[in-house]
């Protein structure tokens, strides 16, 4: 079933940060979702999965083909794509509506197994992408475009030594701008003051 982004307002006459001004699809999907804090683990698993799936191309490659990935890597489920194998690798690598490139499929059925296993022994996803930074989001300074951050480092190290790959800082910092770890709209981006403004929310309830 195709996922539909939230419902928004009409923000037409809104500032917005510079790269969401094109691409309608660019433009929807910063405004619902870029940076908003997501604290769903099989959420947070499949965006740094899609994120490394970006590694050499642009974002808005991702964004056209998602529903297609969605629909070949079985819902992102990662039980499911746990259990593939050559025969779903070889169909994959057959795929006109994804990326084909056979070193990060794999690398999406190893994170798979990597996130089962990590759930196996009682570790939640989510609990441990949020643990690098209390459990709150972080404002960054949304002007200086910078590709990765010490924290980026931090987290990407952490994910290695897990088992992951394409996980490398700015991979990995893409990734925290997108699900919200960091909220890095530009100043004057509307969705700077809505997503701080819940950050102040999950600050004071966080332990």
């Amino acid at each position: 079933m195709k996922r539909e982004l939230p419902t928004m307002p009409d923000t037409s006459s809104c500032e917005r940060c510079s790269w969401a001004q094109g691409d309608p699809l660019m433009r929807d999907y910063h405004d619902a979702e870029w940076g908003v804090p997501q604290r769903n683990a099989r959420m947070l698993w499949e965006m740094l999965m899609l994120e490394g799936f970006q590694a050499g191309l642009a974002w808005i490659t991702i964004l056209r083909k998602r529903e297609a990935f969605r629909a070949a890597f079985a819902g992102f489920d990662p039980v499911k794509i746990a259990a593939f194998g050559k025969r779903d690798v070889d169909r994959l690598m057959a795929d006109p509506g994804i990326v084909r490139a056979r070193a990060k499929i794999e690398a999406t059925i190893r994170g798979a197994q990597i996130y089962c296993d990590m759930h196996d022994r009682g570790e939640d996803f989510s609990t441990f992408c949020w643990s690098f930074t209390g459990g709150a989001p972080i404002l960054g300074d949304g002007e200086s475009r910078v590709a990765s951050t010490a924290l980026s480092e931090t987290i990407s190290k952490a994910l290695k030594r897990r088992g992951f790959t394409f996980v490398g800082p700015t991979i990995t910092y893409a990734w925290m701008q997108a699900v919200g770890i960091v909220n890095d709209h530009s100043l004057r981006c509307f969705r700077r003051r809505v997503d701080s403004e819940r950050a102040r929310g999950m600050a004071a309830t966080t332990p």
